[in-house]
């Protein structure tokens, strides 16, 4: 049964050929069994599931039918769950249990989708290794001496390791996509405000998006449907229709333009992945699709200007972390500013410190112009590459990462070079595009990923090129050795 994707699950339900309830206890037992290798969840949520299971069971005898209803999934937790633990992997939160369930949460529960638990991450969703968790490192399931990326980093590595079928995901700067790439999983980061962030704590209002972490193009295309829509209560929540992703699944890729930009291909990137984008390019040729060389001039401003803007909000955000209302509060303060400081100077990571630090550094007086709208107005020079191509192309198809994944703790101490990890994803976040990352390969045994950008709102079309391109390709079939 764990071998089962979302689309298989769904038909097997609906066909009587196990329960839910069957499933639920068939995954749990697998995660209690594995996941000590992994370390790729926070908490788990047993009763809430085989509850919820139970339900959907009963639902379905009386003759409700859908995709979601009564398959498995996790979350990761920065999502707000109602009575449980929702830690952000911080010390911060540890105690922090929801009062309310996050929209994501509330919209995948009502359609019949089985919670397992909280999956691991990097603390406030703040690096790209799923190292910087104060509840540990999360091991790839590949080579459990490497990093899974991150910071989806647990739902990716739990979903790779074939603990369950799918997982929800947050991509601020490619967190979604890169650890996608690196666990050989197809990840998926929506347009921005196509998925609704009440509920969803924040690291960078302007730059989060929730989205979907599974195996197959079908899977993040029934996984979306569940998760997207217009929310009141998020303010950027954009009030646009949602088509039915699975639908279009199998269009016919005869006629697209691709574009591949000649930036992508700098001495940056490993060489063995630049020819395994090159064979998908070829696959894709194969299905009918037209390649052309394009230009993105700006691409190389973005790490700098997305690491002033993502910390500035970070710096915003975090204030509210301050040992008053909730989370983790110091031993006998003195005072007020004693309560203020130990308080978050025990609370928060190092890499969360480092970066709030930079962002209130960009945000103060005297420094405000010379960095924080300095690099606002790169972004738009950024999204105004990005339009330009799309009125030559219909996607963008590149490298998702710029390496494999790397040894555990081999960047520590060089945070710059795990910034430079993110230098193909951070681009579509700055400009609030979707882009999705899918298995293209290996080199020296670990997963590489190929990812394809869209203009908004344009899903549907990165779902059916990753589709067709895994109707003929078998690299997201792949199971790690011992999983």
């Amino acid at each position: 049964m764990h071998q089962l994707t979302l689309a298989e699950i769904a038909r097997g339900l609906a066909d009587k050929k196990f329960s839910s309830e069957e499933l639920t206890k068939v995954l749990l037992a697998r995660i209690a069994q594995l996941d000590p290798q992994l370390n790729s969840f926070i908490s788990l949520t047993e009763d809430l599931a085989l509850t919820q299971a139970k339900a959907a069971d009963a639902r379905r005898a009386n003759g409700e039918s859908g995709a979601l209803l009564g398959a498995p999934i996790a979350h990761k937790d920065l999502f707000c769950t109602q009575g449980i633990r929702t830690s952000c992997g911080s010390k911060m939160l540890d105690n922090f249990k929801a009062p309310y369930d996050a929209t994501v949460v509330a919209k995948l529960a009502a359609a019949g989708a089985v919670t397992l638990g909280k999956t691991n991450m990097d603390e406030f969703a703040m690096g790209s290794a799923n190292e910087s968790s104060y509840y540990g490192a999360v091991k790839n399931p590949w080579n459990l001496e490497h990093v899974p990326g991150g910071s989806s980093g647990g739902s990716a590595a739990a979903v790779a390791a074939r603990l369950l079928p799918a997982a929800t995901g947050t991509d601020t700067g490619g967190s979604i996509r890169q650890p996608a790439a690196l666990t050989n999983l197809t990840g998926l980061k929506p347009t921005y405000g196509r998925v609704s962030r009440w509920g969803m704590i924040a690291y960078a209002s302007s730059l989060d998006q929730g989205g979907p972490l599974a195996h197959t193009a079908e899977d993040c295309a029934i996984l979306l449907q569940g998760m997207a829509g217009f929310d009141p209560n998020d303010s950027t929540s954009i009030d646009e229709p949602v088509p039915d992703y699975s639908a279009s699944l199998n269009g016919s890729l005869q006629g697209l333009r691709i574009g591949v930009p000649k930036e992508y291909f700098s001495a940056g990137l490993d060489p063995r992945i630049a020819d395994l984008v090159m064979a998908s390019v070829e696959e894709l040729k194969k299905l009918g699709a037209v390649v052309k060389e394009i230009s993105l001039p700006n691409m190389q401003h973005a790490i700098p200007a997305y690491y002033v803007i993502a910390p500035a909000e970070a710096s915003s955000n975090l204030s509210r972390f301050d040992g008053v209302r909730f989370g983790y509060r110091c031993a006998d303060p003195k005072n007020l500013e004693d309560l203020y400081k130990r308080s978050r100077g025990e609370g928060f990571g190092t890499e969360v410190q480092r970066r709030i630090m930079v962002g209130a550094y960009a945000l103060s007086a005297g420094y405000y112009d010379a960095y924080y709208l300095k690099a606002q107005k790169i972004r738009r020079l950024i999204k105004n590459d990005f339009m330009a191509a799309f009125n030559e192309v219909d996607i963008i198809l590149g490298p998702t990462t710029p390496n494999p994944a790397w040894k555990l703790g081999a960047k520590n101490s060089d945070p710059v070079a795990a910034y430079l990890e993110d230098v193909y994803t951070i681009t579509a976040n700055l400009a609030g595009l979707p882009g999705l990352s899918m298995p293209a390969g290996f080199v020296d045994g670990l997963p590489v990923g190929v990812q394809l950008l869209a203009p908004y709102f344009q899903e549907g079309r990165l779902l059916n090129v990753a589709h067709q391109y895994q109707l003929n390709t078998d690299w997201h079939t792949r199971t790690p050795t011992g999983f």
